[in-house]
């Protein structure tokens, strides 16, 4: 049997530093966008997350992609 891959969803988190502790570490957020388009391309969703850094007031430390998708077995012929 063959494993196939069904995208479900996807969402794109950006990591910003919103400061430092009282030992100077950096402190993170996330920001995260939902409902990305599960068949956009990396470099696409890549090229959006660097859009919304530059409307972001803190600095982009990390960009991710979460993607969800369904497992399911697939009888072959």
């Amino acid at each position: 049997m063959a494993v196939v891959n069904t995208p479900l969803s996807s969402s794109l988190r950006l990591e910003v530093q919103t400061g430092t502790d009282t030992d100077g570490k950096p402190i993170y957020r996330v920001r995260s966008f939902n409902h990305v388009k599960p068949s956009a391309t990396d470099q696409d969703v890549f090229d959006v997350a660097q859009s919304l850094s530059s409307l972001q007031v803190h600095p982009l430390n990390a960009v991710s992609r979460v993607n969800e998708n369904d497992l399911s077995n697939q009888a072959t012929a």
